[in-house]
């Protein structure tokens, strides 16, 4: 569950959950594949990936719902702790657990060590930030196995005096859950199809690389770039000052913005040493101002909108502007959909999965009938042929 965790998080750009907490509920997939192919394999229970898609379905909704109106960052504790007790529910769910087992469970991850999110942020940016889902839904399959072998459960684990999840960790505060669990997550999920970058940066980036035919030949012209977002960027992504690796690059909101507007694209690797080195990209991270449009912060939240905007617009020295540039929905978003499902289905395509892998992913009815030991099969077998005796 670890490696498969790892994996998905480092070879895709992720899909994403964006609330009053944030996160990336495909971790989850790495309980569910690896004890599902565990249960076929070792139990003999039938689990085809019409079984896997409604697990998924579960777990972006409980991690999702939960994320809406419970902000884990703003009490210090990094997102993971969702993907710990979706991937734990659903992983006793998986192994036929009872109510009270189910119950029991799920006290073991609020008593559990949470992570914090100080290796998300400057000074302690660092590679952990794509191992941490990994070791979240690792940890919530061992915790739902020794459920299942009777551990007991800790009933009160949340709301004790002093001693509770809540008067510990939460700031005394209960959990808010407002929306009854269904599939609105699974629905309105985002795909982050276009761009390696943190997701409150998507339509900036978006933005940036619209204005970029008009200002390459100017950029030593440029004396301010005005930058409207909404307050969740602000808190998470909007960074001054020196950029230690490429793991504090990929989540700087300036950072990313001046890669649109110099080169006109961003992937991999402008954030490795020899692109950052390029004098041009600090020389135009100083030189902008970041402001929270209220209405975009507004609409960030509102359930039918989800909308995560931002504005760029740039002046120059001879006192001229450029159009100010809006971008409201990013490509992933459910509102863009049919410009993104055949941009999803080419970045699939492009992954480098032999031809027989994508063609049963791309035939539905076939695909959602086959066995998950089948494709964790096909996709060991690929691995071994790329990577030999180091798979």
């Amino acid at each position: 569950a670890f490696d498969w965790g790892a994996l998905i998080r480092w070879l895709d750009f992720n899909d994403t959950w964006l609330a009053a907490e944030w996160g990336h509920p495909s971790d989850n997939l790495g309980a569910i594949l690896t004890l599902s192919d565990y249960r076929v394999r070792h139990k003999k229970q039938a689990i085809t990936i019409k079984d896997i898609l409604n697990y998924m379905i579960m777990a972006y909704e409980i991690q999702g719902v939960f994320a809406l109106e419970n902000s884990f960052n703003k009490v210090g504790l990094d997102h993971v702790i969702l993907v710990k007790l979706a991937s734990t529910a659903v992983s006793l769910k998986i192994l036929g657990a009872t109510r009270d087992q189910m119950l029991a469970g799920l006290s073991q991850i609020f008593v559990d060590g949470q992570s914090l999110r100080a290796y998300r942020h400057a000074p302690n940016v660092g590679s952990r930030k794509s191992w941490a889902a990994g070791d979240a839904t690792s940890r919530a399959v061992r915790l739902a196995m020794i459920t299942m072998k009777g551990e007991k459960g800790y009933p009160s684990c949340l709301s004790a005096e002093k001693w509770g999840f809540y008067d510990v960790l939460f700031d005394g505060k209960p959990f808010n859950i407002s929306r009854e669990y269904g599939s609105y997550v699974m629905e309105n999920i985002l795909f982050k199809i276009s761009y390696p970058a943190e997701f409150h940066s998507q339509t900036a980036l978006e933005a940036a690389i619209q204005l970029h035919p008009q200002i390459k030949n100017k950029i030593n012209n440029i004396t301010k770039i005005v930058i409207s977002t909404h307050e969740a960027a602000i808190r998470i992504i909007s960074k001054t000052g020196q950029l230690y690796n490429p793991a504090d690059r990929d989540h700087c909101l300036q950072y990313i913005i001046a890669v649109g507007l110099l080169f006109g694209e961003l992937d991999a690797r402008h954030y490795e040493d020899e692109i950052a080195s390029n004098p041009q990209i600090d020389q135009l991270r100083y030189k902008m101002t970041i402001e929270e449009n209220k209405q975009f912060s507004l609409d960030y939240l509102d359930p039918e909108k989800r909308s995560i905007s931002n504005s760029i617009q740039i002046f120059f020295d001879d006192n001229s502007a450029s159009e100010k540039v809006t971008v409201q929905y990013p490509i992933g978003h459910k509102r863009r959909r049919s410009e993104g499902i055949p941009l999803l289905i080419q970045k699939f395509k492009q992954s480098g999965l032999s031809q027989k892998i994508q063609d049963i992913c791309l035939a539905r009815e076939k695909y959602e009938e086959m066995s998950v030991s089948e494709l964790m099969d096909l996709l060991y077998n690929q691995f071994e042929s790329v990577l030999g005796n180091r798979c």
